[in-house]
């Protein structure tokens, strides 16, 4: 069996192509399954250290660019400078970390769409154990205010409704019932007599059996995809790093233009190689970096009271990008 078509299964089907019944799954069963499917649980991709990300805001491109710049700085007898711009890499770097660290902790909270107890049958017999000792065959019984523990079929459906907006975002309550779906046109994800790991119980009751647990459910597979999806530059990254590299280059070739031209001119090397430093100091922006931040911070705010979650700062712009193509094509 395919799980893409266990909504068309009539109950006794059901039961048989999990190997359980209207009991349940014994004990021994439930240990044999945990063996071979183990823990109903979200598994997560290992992350980078806090102290390595924390890092990361010190030496970006940009940033290195302003440490070369206060280092000349202070060579060139300019140390009011040079400790403006550390200041500036300091204070730019803890209130990138902070932003992203605060929707790092607020997108932690999507776990607690996740329950701790489930209400199951086994051994004939209803018990509450710990949604993670969940597995495929189990008989939930799930009543308003519960949390879906895992993906399964209902059999048992009595004026329930479920809100599954952790996977479709719809936030309206949607019915469930226990028919067998027989239209060919109807998918898994839009069949009433599922219920989804993550959606909760908005009113009604009903038993169901579990088919799919842990990274096996939908709510796993998105997970694991939002896991594994490779890290890329955002488009304002890699504009940043271009200007910076531009800037870099012109203020070194400036700078070296200068130092060549004082010594044609006949100044000595000490002060052609100090007004050299400064050429180059100068041409540095010091503030770009702030400003960019800042900018950024403010589009997380907003987005934060449309109860929309960034947890990369850089991920503003891209989001702003699709938003503005999207709708050039609907004017078109």
């Amino acid at each position: 069996m395919k799980i893409d078509d266990i909504f068309r299964l009539t109950e006794d089907e059901l039961f048989s192509e999990l190997n359980t019944s209207i009991k349940g799954l014994s004990t021994d069963e439930v240990n044999e399954r945990l063996q071979k499917y183990g823990y109903n649980e979200i598994k997560e991709v290992k992350k980078s250290s806090m102290l390595s990300r924390f890092i990361a805001n010190f030496t970006h491109l940009l940033a290195i660019l302003l440490w070369i710049a206060s280092i000349l700085s202070f060579i060139g007898g300019m140390p009011q400078l040079g400790w403006a711009i550390i200041l500036v890499i300091i204070v730019n770097a803890l209130f990138s970390f902070w932003q992203e660290f605060k929707a790092e902790q607020a997108t932690e909270s999507l776990k607690k769409m996740l329950p701790s107890y489930v209400k199951v049958i086994r051994n004939g017999r209803q018990e509450q154990i710990l949604a993670r000792e969940l597995v495929p065959g189990d008989l939930i019984y799930l009543e308003e205010g519960d949390h879906v523990p895992a993906d399964a079929r209902l059999i048992e459906a009595f004026e329930m409704r479920t809100i599954n907006a952790a996977l479709t975002g719809e936030s309206e309550p949607v019915r469930r019932t226990s028919d067998v779906v027989l239209d060919e046109d109807v998918s898994l994800l839009q069949s009433p007599n599922i219920v989804f790991m993550g959606t909760n119980v908005a009113s009604g009751s009903g038993t169901a059996v579990v088919y799919a647990t842990g990274m096996n459910t939908q709510f796993g597979k998105i997970a694991s995809l939002t896991q594994t999806i490779s890290v890329e530059q955002s488009p304002l990254q890699k504009q940043l790093t271009r200007v910076a590299k531009v800037i870099a280059l012109l203020s070194l070739v400036m700078g070296v233009f200068f130092f060549l031209l004082g010594l044609f001119m006949g100044r000595s090397l000490v002060d052609t190689f100090m007004f050299a430093i400064g050429i180059i100091t100068a041409n540095v922006p010091e503030g770009l970096l702030p400003t960019v931040t800042l900018a950024l911070a403010m589009g997380v705010q907003r987005m934060a009271k449309r109860h929309a979650l960034v947890k990369k700062l850089s991920s503003v712009e891209t989001l702003g990008e699709r938003l503005s193509s999207v709708q050039i094509r609907q004017v078109r």
